[in-house]
C-alpha cells in the first residue's frame, strides 16, 4: 500500500426532506449571497426549486438563479455564471441537480474569484488559489460530484472536455434524497448506474499490491450498484434500491476506495474525446469504453480481472486456466451494461471508425508525456487499439 493523505469534509444531509434543511445548512457555512445553479427544468417541474427558494427566505439568505445547464456541461454557461456572481457580489453556490449542473457551480466557484480565464484551469495553465465555496443538492446518482474535488466542462468551441481536480471545490455540504431519482428517464438512471461503476472500476485497476482492504471495498460497492441497479431499473420508486445507488455513487468518487493505490483513468480519458465529438452521455460512453479497455488489458493482468470475476460476479475460479475466469467476468461486466439496455459498440453510440485516428490522437495525456493510464500504460497506437476493439465487427478479436 502506498502513502496517502486523505481528506473528505463534505457535510451530508441524506434522506427524505433533508432537501427542506438547505437555507439552514447554507446558514451554518457562512452563505449570504447564492447562486442556484440548475438544469434544464427537472427541478422546476419536481417542485425542488420552490422548496429551496423557501428555505434560504426562511433564513433571510438573498439568492439569484442562473438555468440551463446542459449533459456534458458547456463553458458557454460557466462564463455567464461568473459575469453574474461577480455582478451579484454571491458568496455561496448551490448546484441542483445532477453531476452537470454541479460541475458547472465548482467551474463558476473558481471562474469568480480569478482574474484570467477559468479555462486555465482546465487545461492546467493555472492552478486555482480560492474559490467561491459550493454546496450541491442531488437528484441524480451517477457522478459523485456531490462529494469529489473534480469538475469536467466541456468547451464547444475548442472542440474539447477536460477536467480539473482541486480541494477547493469540494461541496462543504450536500444535500441527497433518493426521492428525487424517481422521476429519472430510465436511460438516465443507466448512464449513472455505469459511471459510478466506472469511478470504481478506474481504482481497482491498478498494480499496486497489498491493497486488499480497498479491493473488498471496491468489490462491496459495485456489488450493491449492481444488484440494486437492477431493483431501480424495474421498479423506478423503490426507495432502499434509489437510496443505496445514491450513497454508492458518493462512495465510488470520493476517493476513500483510492487512497493507497495507483489509479488508472486512461477509460475516462478516452470516454472524454467521445463525449468531446460525439456529444454522448458520459456513461453511455463508458459502457462503449470499459469493455474494450479491459479486453485489451486482460492478457497481461489476467488475475486480477479473474479475482474481480470470482468476486464480484460469483464465477467460479479456474485454477488451471484463470484467463477464462477473467474473459467470463468481462463478459458478464458486458452483458451488464446490455440488460440496462446500454450501448457498447462504436456503431450503436453512433461513433465513427473513420474518426478513430483522430480521437487516439487527442486523448489527453496529462502532464505532456506520451503514455496515458497506470495500469497498462497505453502510447496512441494503444490508444488506437482500444478503440479499434469498439467496432462491432473487432468486439470478439480479443
Amino acid at each position: 500500500m502506498n502513502n496517502f493523505d486523505f481528506c473528505s469534509p463534505t457535510y451530508f444531509a441524506f434522506g427524505k426532506d433533508t432537501e427542506k434543511r438547505v437555507g439552514e445548512l447554507t446558514k451554518k457555512f457562512n452563505g449570504s449571497k447564492v447562486l442556484l445553479h440548475y438544469g434544464q427544468g427537472s427541478v422546476i417541474k419536481n417542485g425542488l426549486l420552490d422548496i429551496v427558494r423557501e428555505s434560504l427566505r426562511q433564513e433571510n439568505i438573498e439568492f439569484v438563479e442562473l438555468g440551463g445547464v446542459l449533459p456534458n456541461p458547456r463553458a458557454d454557461l460557466v462564463y455567464e455564471g461568473i459575469e453574474l456572481c461577480k455582478k451579484e457580489k454571491v458568496d455561496f453556490i448551490i448546484g441542483l441537480g445532477g453531476g452537470s449542473a454541479i460541475d458547472s457551480a465548482k467551474a463558476i466557484s473558481v471562474g469568480s474569484l480569478y482574474d484570467g480565464d477559468f479555462w486555465d484551469f482546465y487545461e492546467m495553465k493555472a492552478i486555482p488559489q480560492k474559490a467561491i465555496p459550493v454546496a450541491t443538492i442531488l437528484t441524480l446518482a451517477a457522478t459523485g460530484s456531490e462529494g469529489s474535488n473534480s469538475s469536467v466542462i466541456s468547451n464547444i468551441k475548442l472542440g474539447k472536455k477536460y477536467g480539473l481536480n482541486s480541494e477547493l471545490i469540494r461541496p462543504v455540504f450536500s444535500i441527497l434524497n433518493p426521492e428525487y431519482t424517481y422521476s429519472l428517464p430510465a436511460y438516465q438512471t443507466a448512464c449513472g448506474i455505469v459511471d459510478m461503476l466506472s469511478h470504481i472500476m478506474e481504482r481497482y485497476f491498478t498494480n499496486t499490491q497489498d491493497v486488499g482492504l480497498t479491493d473488498r471495498l471496491c468489490e462491496a460497492v459495485m456489488q450493491t450498484l449492481i444488484a440494486n441497479g437492477k431493483v431501480a431499473m424495474q421498479d423506478p420508486n423503490n426507495y432502499e434500491a434509489r437510496a443505496n445507488l445514491m450513497w454508492s455513487g458518493t462512495m465510488a468518487h470520493n476517493n476513500i476506495l483510492g487512497v493507497g493505490r495507483e489509479q488508472d483513468w486512461s477509460s475516462h480519458a478516452m470516454e472524454h474525446e467521445l463525449s468531446a465529438l460525439y456529444d454522448v452521455a458520459h456513461g453511455a460512453g463508458l459502457a462503449v469504453v470499459f469493455p474494450a479497455f479491459m479486453k485489451f488489458t486482460m492478457p497481461k493482468h489476467i488475475m486480477r480481472y479473474a479475482q474481480l470475476a470470482n468476486r464480484v460476479f460469483h464465477i467460479e475460479m479456474d485454477f488451471e486456466n484463470p484467463e477464462n475466469t477473467a474473459r467470463a467476468g468481462i463478459e458478464a461486466f458486458v452483458d451488464f451494461f446490455k440488460s440496462l439496455n446500454m450501448p457498447t459498440t462504436f456503431e450503436e453510440l453512433g461513433a465513427k471508425e473513420e474518426d478513430i485516428p483522430t480521437l487516439a490522437a487527442n486523448a489527453r495525456i496529462k502532464g505532456g508525456g506520451d503514455q496515458l493510464g497506470f495500469f497498462e500504460p497505453l502510447n496512441r497506437k494503444d490508444i488506437e487499439a482500444v478503440y479499434q476493439l469498439m467496432l462491432e465487427k473487432n468486439k470478439n478479436n480479443w
